[in-house]
């Protein structure tokens, strides 16, 4: 199964408390951090919703 980076590039200060939420449930808790998923419908809707605070690379 294909694998999603995942970085924080962006703070989510200034933005709403369920985009905190998402940030947090992907395991994301600092700027710089990075977390390695499944590529999965869930995930990648997750992806989508702070698609503006995080950077996304696909592994093989």
């Amino acid at each position: 199964m294909a694998k999603l980076r995942i970085k924080y590039k962006k703070s989510a200060i200034g933005y709403a408390q369920d985009q905190k939420d998402t940030i947090a449930a992907l395991g994301l808790s600092k700027l710089g951090s990075e977390v390695v998923h499944d590529d999965t419908p869930a995930i990648r809707g997750m992806v989508h919703k702070v698609r503006h605070l995080v950077e996304v690379e696909e592994l093989d």
